[in-house]
Order: C-alpha cells, then structure tokens, then sequence
C-alpha cells in the first residue's frame, strides 16, 4: 500500500492543495478589484481637491486684488460705487422674479379656477340629474306601497267565500308588488351610492398654461423689464448696473470721488423710486399689447419671442404719446431676464 500511494500521490492531499491554491487565486483576484476601485476612488478625490484648491487660490487672488483696491484713494470710492451698483443690479433681479412669479401664479389660480368651475358645473348636472331620477324613483316605490296597502285593506275586507276563492291571484299580486318594491329599493340604493361617489369627487388638477397663456405672461414681463428700464436709463443706472453684474470690481473705473458721490446718491433715489413705485399697471398693460403686435416666434409652440423683435422699448408722455427706443433687454440679458420667462 506504501509503495502504491508513492507510485501514484494521495489524491485527497492533492484535492486539498488545489482548493487552497484556488481560493487564493480568487482572493487575489477580489483584492486587485479592491485595489483599483481604492485607486480609482484616491484619484477623484485628488481632482476634486486639486479642483477646490484652485477655486479657493481664485477666491484668495480676488481677495488681494480687492484690498489692493480699497488701499489705493484712486480706487476705493470706485469699489464701493461697484458694489452699490451690484446690490442695486441684484434688487432689480428680485423684483423683476417677484413680479414674473406673482403674475405666472395669478395666471395658473385664473385659469385652475375656471378648470374647476366648469368641474363643479358639470359635477352639480350630473347630481341634479341624478336626484332627479331618485325622486322619481322615490314616488314610484311609494305608489307601489299605496297599491300594497290597497291590496292587503282589500283582501282583509273580503268574505271567507270570496277569500278562499281569491287568496291565490291576490297572493300572486301581493307577491309581484313586493318584487317591484325590493327592485325599486335597489334601484335606489344604486342611485345614493352614485350621488354619494359625485359628491365625493376631488376637483381637478390644472394641465399647465397654454402657449397662448405662456406668451401673454411673457408680454407682461417684458413691459415690466422696459418699466425698470425706462426708469434708470436716463442717469445710466440700467447699463451701469447690468455692466456691474457682468465684470468684476476694478475692471470699471467710475471717475472721481465727485462722480463716484453722484452715482451714489442716484443709486439712492432711484432705489427708493423703485420700491415706492406702484401706479402703473394700466402703462404695463399698454406697453405689452405693443410688444406682442411686434412680437416674431421661430416655432409656433414657443413662448419666448425672437429677441430682436421685441427690442422695441415704448415709453408714454403725458398726454399719452408713444415714444420708442432700441435696447435688446432679452438679446442682452437685463437683469437674468431669460430665467424669469414662461417656456
């Protein structure tokens, strides 16, 4: 048997040895997975702090340049009139996005209004309809217990003779009264559950605004940007505060402290104006019929003019002449007023 096993090997020793070398390939195999997965993982956390150590040397570069600016007297007064003019620049945002989000809210509540004021009118027919029919059915299931009672007053009235005779027709008719009594009962029953089911229904939800919606809305928004506009174009304020927006501090030099205390205190009055304003909702109106006759679309489901066809700014005098101006508010972007569209 010795000589047998050392001719041939142990086979069980054999099989042991090859599961062990096996598993310990697969193990090596799991573990090069691991290992790249932890490489691929080093180096996108390496790109990502490369990347927020370049934003942050940026910020850091701005920083320097700004206190540069602030220490240099040529350039302080011109710093604090940029940042004036881009606090005022972003005011003008917000109140262009009030205003376009009020007036796209006031647009959806209209038109969910009607959505459910036809929904209720349709609703209330159904439900009329349907009482209808049950009162109808309520005196017919009260005829059908007058003709019950009639039968039943008749039959107690009769004679032994005549009972015996005519116990089995009345029976009979006793009988198919009380069927259609049981179907009217149901047929009533059916009827509630269905008044009951009208009734409960919830109201609809609105599908959105049309394109015809959409485009009125933006019309409006459009009148509201040349309204601003119209109110800070004559001292530059729109295209000073828009430049602000648009460039960064030092890249705009403004003048001396004198014109530096004009710009200021224009800031300042326009900024108030702005907040105080509010009787102009007829001018709005008329200025953005104006634009939508003007008003080209590339595609008929858009809701968003050609820019160069609504580059028109209509202004009203007094006596209620039109006066019109070129300046491409869309073309040019005033104060974000592409995000504030209806699409």
């Amino acid at each position: 048997m010795t000589s047998l096993t050392a001719i041939f090997g142990n086979t069980q020793e054999d099989s042991g040895d090859s599961e062990k070398l096996l598993e310990l390939y697969w193990n090596r195999a799991e573990l090069k997975k691991e290992f790249a997965s932890l490489r691929d993982e080093t180096f996108r956390l390496k790109k990502q702090i490369a990347a927020k150590e370049g934003c942050t040397a940026r910020v850091q570069q701005q920083l320097d340049h700004l206190e540069d600016l602030l220490v240099d007297p040529d350039w302080v007064y011109n710093v604090v009139v940029y940042y004036q003019l881009r606090a005022f620049n972003q005011s003008c945002k917000s109140k262009l996005a009030r205003f376009a989000e009020q007036l796209k809210q006031q647009r959806e509540q209209r038109q969910q209004s009607k959505v459910v004021d036809v929904w209720i009118d349709q609703r209330n027919e159904e439900a009329q309809a349907l009482q209808a029919h049950l009162g109808e059915q309520r005196m017919n299931m009260q005829s059908l217990e007058n003709q019950l009672q009639t039968e039943r007053h008749r039959f107690s009235a009769m004679g032994g003779f005549a009972r015996f005779f005519r116990r089995r027709s009345i029976t009979k008719a006793l009988d198919g009264i009380a069927g259609r009594m049981g179907e009217s009962q149901l047929r009533e029953s059916e009827l509630l559950a269905a008044l009951e089911e009208i009734n409960s229904r919830a109201a609809p939800d609105s599908e959105g605004l049309d394109i015809a919606s959409k485009r009125s809305i933006n019309f409006m928004i459009l009148s509201f940007a040349q309204h601003m506009y119209l109110q800070f174009q004559d001292d530059g304020l729109a295209g000073m505060a828009k430049e602000s927006g648009d460039k960064s501090a030092g890249a705009i030099n403004y003048g001396t402290k004198a014109d530096c205390d004009l710009i200021l205190e224009a800031v300042r009055q326009r900024g108030d104006s702005m907040d105080n304003g509010s009787d102009y909702a007829d001018v709005l109106q008329q200025r953005a019929k104006l634009i939508a006759e003007k008003a080209l679309f590339n595609l008929d489901n858009d809701a968003v003019p050609v820019a160069g066809s609504v580059s028109t700014i209509y202004s009203f005098d007094q006596n209620g002449a039109v006066r019109e101006k070129d300046a491409n508010l869309i073309g040019e972007n005033y104060w974000e007023l592409a995000k504030v569209l209806s699409r």
